[in-house]
């Protein structure tokens, strides 16, 4: 799950760690009511969207006055703004948050996140802050320097050592960086951070250090544990596919192809995925039902890939281990009969009763078309999609 940077900001003050003054604006009004309690010169109108790089497209702007931030916030409410990180359909300004304009004299990057390859929380410095931090570091990843923390054992002193050492800080600068630093750790660790990302983190002209920009993302199965965090879900910044199949428990991921894959098991679905690019098809989503899959839970799938306007075939690829397939196949049957066959409907099984699996497909007066394996059903989807369209 992530949030917005304004969320993000309320969280680190709530933590000690600075920030500039700013308010969430929901219109105009209230963006130019905002300059006006910062009491200028300079503030900054940012678009709240879940992506980086808003300054490229136009969504981060500085003003000077009242009256132009209500100018530049009409604007700026209601535009698609398009990032390297949006793709090139965009983004729907709904939100700004106005900000204090800060005397910046240095920019550097911050980020930690979960490694998985080394079961460590990584964390990333580079002097080179700023929109273009992705460029750093494909083609000069020496300028990003990483320390690995054991969370068993926590962030140490030669951690932070080895940082401000490979950034050259100078005395003054590390002397609020390392308290920085052991903060944000701290508030990983408390709330669950996938990525916390800092960029840019500015040191200012006055001599602190302040996180001007924050992005969080946090681990969605500890959400349980954080109440707070999960209110904060930002259902418009979300593709509505995903938050309809959250409400049923499917794991779901919609992508921008036209055949509808439902499996079971994450890592059959990503080869189900595979093979049907290798067939010269485009899968519409990552799908997986799990090993407990439920009539019910296959009728709310088939609702979500039928109601797909992008879809034009449907892939079934089950494998029946825990999962019979004389039991997903009534729950296919059942569900196609619930919501009716709008596109053509590819199923493979194999496994546990296939045979009876393939009966009750057979016999179930439906337009279902068997598949012999993963491979015939992936070229009997991608011909449907195809003729489909």
């Amino acid at each position: 799950m992530n949030i917005h940077e304004y969320q993000a900001k309320g969280l680190f003050a709530a933590n000690g760690i600075a920030v500039p003054e700013g308010f969430f604006a929901a219109n105009a009004t209230e963006a130019d009511f905002a300059f006006r309690r910062l009491g200028g010169p300079i503030a900054v109108v940012k678009a709240q969207v879940h992506a980086g790089g808003r300054g490229k497209g136009g969504g981060v702007k500085l003003v000077k006055s009242a009256e132009e931030c209500f100018q530049v916030s009409k604007k700026m409410l209601g535009m698609t703004l398009v990032t390297p990180q949006t793709g090139p359909e965009g983004k729907i300004v709904r939100k700004l948050y106005i900000e204090a304009g800060s005397a910046i004299d240095k920019e550097y990057y911050l980020a930690m996140l979960v490694d998985r390859d080394t079961a460590s929380i990584a964390i990333m410095f580079s002097t080179e802050g700023g929109m273009d931090i992705e460029q750093v570091a494909e083609k000069t990843p020496e300028k990003i320097v990483t320390v690995s923390v054991d969370p068993t054992a926590g962030l140490q002193g030669y951690h932070l050592r080895n940082l401000s050492f490979a950034m050259k800080l100078t005395k003054e600068q590390t002397k609020e960086f390392n308290p920085l630093v052991t903060k944000l750790y701290k508030m990983f660790l408390k709330y669950d951070f996938s990525l916390l990302e800092v960029n840019p983190l500015v040191w200012t002209k006055d001599g602190k250090f302040i996180c001007l920009d924050g992005k969080m993302n946090f681990d969605d199965n500890a959400l349980y544990r954080h109440k707070d965090i999960e209110a904060m879900r930002d259902f418009d910044e979300e593709d509505p596919r995903e938050v309809e199949a959250s409400k049923f428990g499917l794991n779901y991921i919609g992508l921008d192809g036209d055949i509808g894959c439902l499996v079971n098991g994450a890592g059959l679905a990503m080869a189900t995925m595979d093979i049907i690019k290798y067939s010269g098809g485009k899968p519409a989503n990552f799908l997986d039902v799990g090993g407990g899959a439920s009539e019910e839970m296959v009728t709310n799938a088939f609702r979500i890939l039928f109601g797909d306007p992008h879809v034009k075939a449907v892939f079934v690829n089950i494998f029946g281990g825990i999962m019979r397939c004389d039991v997903i196949a009534n729950a296919v049957v059942g569900a196609a009969k619930a919501i009716g066959l709008k596109h053509p409907l590819i199923v493979r099984l194999e496994g546990t009763n296939v045979e009876q699996g393939k009966e009750i497909l057979k016999n179930s007066g439906l337009a279902i078309t068997a598949a012999d394996n993963m491979e015939d059903g992936a070229k009997k989807a991608v011909a449907a999609a195809k003729a489909g369209r």
